[in-house]
């Protein structure tokens, strides 16, 4: 094993983590309040000092993907940790698209609840709260 094997697949982990952390982060932190309190609670987003934590999302995903990238083709010759690092990127595959076909789109609807009468608070809430349980299972995936 050459170093640049050894470090490609450490700066991946420490990349996972950092995603994994991020995410522990938000649904600690952030979405109990935001997503307990809709349609009032929008003001975290939209407010003038609305958080955007969409920068790092959009930073440390397609910086993950590369190393990931990266990381299998210096361990090619490794088969047992060729095997790990696919099932890896094979979570993270399905993570990504479901968190696009269903996560992001439920949380463009919710940055949008206040200017919306189609549901009752009541119903943004256990909207809310149903994305938050499985938004849980999708982070215990990871």
């Amino acid at each position: 094993m050459n170093r640049a094997t050894q470090l490609f697949l450490f700066l991946t982990l420490m990349l996972w983590a950092t995603v994994i952390g991020g995410i522990m982060y938000s649904h600690i932190v952030y979405f109990p309040p935001y997503l307990g309190h809709l349609p009032e609670s929008t003001a975290l987003l939209n407010g003038p000092y609305g958080l955007h934590d969409e920068i790092i999302w959009m930073f440390i995903h397609p910086v993950l993907i590369l190393s990931l990238i990266i990381t299998v083709i210096l361990n090619w010759k490794l088969k047992k940790r060729r095997k790990y690092i696919f099932i890896a990127m094979g979570i993270y595959a399905l993570v990504i698209i479901t968190t696009a076909t269903y996560f992001l789109p439920e949380l463009f609807l919710f940055a949008k609840s206040n200017e919306s009468n189609a549901m009752t608070p009541t119903e943004w809430i256990k909207r809310g709260q149903t994305w938050q349980y499985m938004s849980w299972v999708r982070g215990a995936f990871m």
